[in-house]
């Protein structure tokens, strides 16, 4: 029996912590994707537990930022947030 409770809690806790991106989209929190160097990013979106974002390269002239997508729930609560960052 204490077995099996090991085996459930260890099993949890890899659901939990195993898809930063579900956690993040359904129980609230943030996560943090760095693009990859001389990427900017055009528009973020959810489709069920995953993040699909568009980016394209950056003109020469162009600064990197920092973005925040940002959830807004009805009640204000486990309100998630996914930043990314773009470098030259």
């Amino acid at each position: 029996m204490k077995t099996i409770k090991v085996c459930f809690l260890l099993f949890v806790l890899v659901a939990i912590t195993g898809c930063e991106q579900t956690v993040s989209r359904n129980f609230g929190g943030s996560i943090t994707i760095t693009l990859k160097p001389g990427e900017k990013l055009i528009e973020a979106t959810w489709k069920d537990d995953d993040i699909w974002y568009l980016t394209e390269p950056m003109d020469s002239d162009y600064i990197p930022k920092t973005k925040v997508f940002k959830e807004s729930s009805v009640w204000g609560v486990l309100n998630g947030t996914v930043t990314f960052i773009e470098s030259k």
